[in-house]
């Protein structure tokens, strides 16, 4: 099945024995692209001894510690063609990666996302508000990884507005307008997990404030860190989202700059989903051993999209657990899992995380 093939089918669509049968071929083919393109890819992977003309299966395919990319520039094409480069979230003092992207590549991220998403806020593009504010669009031509969220989200509105002014303060008449303009109609809500409740939720219960959002969608992400640190469940966070709007239609989302555009959204059950563009592999942290479903170890995520960077398959600083696969009572095919955290002595990461600090 030819990539571009994949975007006209839904991204949750393909059982085990398909899916698994598709990620062998594009993988393997992923690395063998970039171990021909990129020196530095092919010197790590001969340094692990691998054949690179032994076609495995993907889940024996060498994988890249994350922080690598903080550490190289990483990439499989000519520095002439980058169309954009993207940094990862990082507090002051932390290196950041960077992730070199081609037209084609950029494209790809932007259409997988795009599919992957209207499955939880429907085909039709709707009216936006974006918790955040408009300044934090600086450089188009190198975005952060908050800056690239906002931009990668942003083709799901109609019209958009920023939530939040210059200095971060909530605009609470422009919300009020805006939604009064677009009642009945669907709103779409796209913010980092502590903005929102920093600059939401807790601003909205501080001025005893209502807003009806009852008819809306939020799609949220970023790190849980600071989240945990003020005793805040994901539960509590919904919970007080509706309360506050009326909101019960609120998605979660797990993903990485290094690895764009494949990201594992939130069900209805509060499972995380791999679509048909990516798989999730647990390991064991003593010998890298693929863990058993229920078991908790380190996450390693593979992707069909990186073309222009080494990126398709990665060891994250994040444990997780495989909740199961194929059988979610949500209906959607694929692996669904949960994150349980960071893996011990990891830097923070997270935009919503690194933005507090």
């Amino acid at each position: 099945m030819n990539i571009d093939s994949l975007f006209s089918v839904s991204p949750y669509s393909l059982g085990r024995q398909h899916k698994s049968k598709l990620l062998d071929g594009y993988l393997y083919s992923l690395t063998r692209h970039h171990y021909e393109r990129s020196k530095h890819y092919r010197r790590m992977i001969d340094a692990l001894d691998f054949d690179i003309n032994n076609e495995v299966p993907y889940t024996n395919l060498p994988f890249l510690p994350v922080r690598l990319f903080k550490l190289h520039e990483l990439l499989s094409i000519k520095k002439e063609d980058v169309f954009k480069t993207m940094t990862s979230s990082g507090t002051s003092g932390q290196q950041v990666s960077k992730i070199f992207l081609d037209k084609e590549n950029s494209l790809r991220q932007t259409k997988a996302l795009a599919k992957i998403v209207s499955e939880f806020t429907g085909a039709e593009r709707s009216p936006m508000i974006i918790i955040d504010s408009e300044s934090v669009l600086k450089d188009r031509s190198m975005f952060s990884a908050r800056g690239a969220g906002i931009l990668g989200f942003s083709i799901f509105g109609t019209e958009r507005i920023y939530a939040l002014d210059k200095n971060m303060e909530l605009n609470i008449k422009l919300l009020e307008v805006f939604i009064e303009k677009n009642k009945g109609s669907r709103i779409f809500i796209f913010g980092f997990t502590f903005m929102v409740y920093k600059h939401l939720i807790r601003e909205l219960k501080s001025r005893c404030i209502n807003l009806d959002l009852s008819n809306a969608v939020l799609i949220h992400g970023g790190g849980w860190k600071k989240m945990e640190s003020q005793s805040v469940s994901p539960s509590d966070f919904k919970q007080e989202l509706n309360n506050l709007t009326g909101l019960d239609a609120v998605h979660d989302y797990y993903g990485m700059v290094e690895q764009t555009g494949s990201i594992y959204m939130e069900c209805e059950m509060g499972y995380l989903h791999a679509s048909i563009f990516s798989d999730i592999i647990i390991r064991r942290p003593g010998d890298f051993s693929i863990a058993k479903v229920g078991e908790k170890g380190i996450i390693q995520t593979v992707s069909i999209l990186p073309k222009s960077y080494p990126g398709h398959s990665l060891l994250t600083e994040d444990e997780g657990v495989i909740m199961g696969e194929d059988d979610c009572q949500c209906g959607r095919l694929g692996k669904y899992f949960r994150v349980t955290g960071r893996i011990r002595n990891a830097e923070i990461r997270g935009c919503s995380d690194t933005y507090e600090n």
